[in-house]
């Protein structure tokens, strides 16, 4: 097994996609013989990050969603990205409970995010999109 390995996929910004992407992201992650519990964090924070897309970045049309996965050593590198509004604040958009559309679980995409992958940053460009960068170190 070499040093590093990488795969992008691009769906549309559909819910049923959301499944997609994290099967993929879990997937690519098997070459480091994960646990249950790290399969789970990265499909959770996967989930989270391409709900954000669907709901906030395209807020409900449909185009496209480009997610990157790259394993350097045993650290698994996603970039989830949109082509959507993108967020004046991302400051502000990360702090928790923190929402621009209500509901039951409203503003804790970004919490959740950060508290099953190693790093979590967000880039964004009103108008142009956002991208959710995530890492996390599987296994010891």
């Amino acid at each position: 097994m070499g040093n590093s390995n990488e795969m992008t996929i691009i769906f549309d910004s559909r819910p049923e996609n959301e499944g997609l992407a994290r099967v993929a992201a879990a997937a690519f992650c098997t070459q480091l013989n994960p646990t249950l519990e790290e399969v789970a964090d990265l499909k959770t924070a996967v989930s989270e990050a391409v709900t954000n897309c669907i709901i906030h970045g395209y807020q409900g049309e449909v185009h496209k969603i480009r997610m990157k996965c790259v394993r350097k050593e045993r650290t698994i590198y996603l970039d989830i990205e949109d082509d959507g509004i993108g967020i004046a604040d991302v400051e502000k958009a990360m702090e928790p409970l923190y929402t621009t559309v209500g509901g039951e679980r409203a503003g804790l995409g970004f919490a959740v995010m950060q508290s099953f992958m190693d790093s979590v940053k967000v880039t964004s460009q009103v108008g142009k999109g956002t991208c959710v960068h995530m890492s996390k170190k599987i296994g010891n």
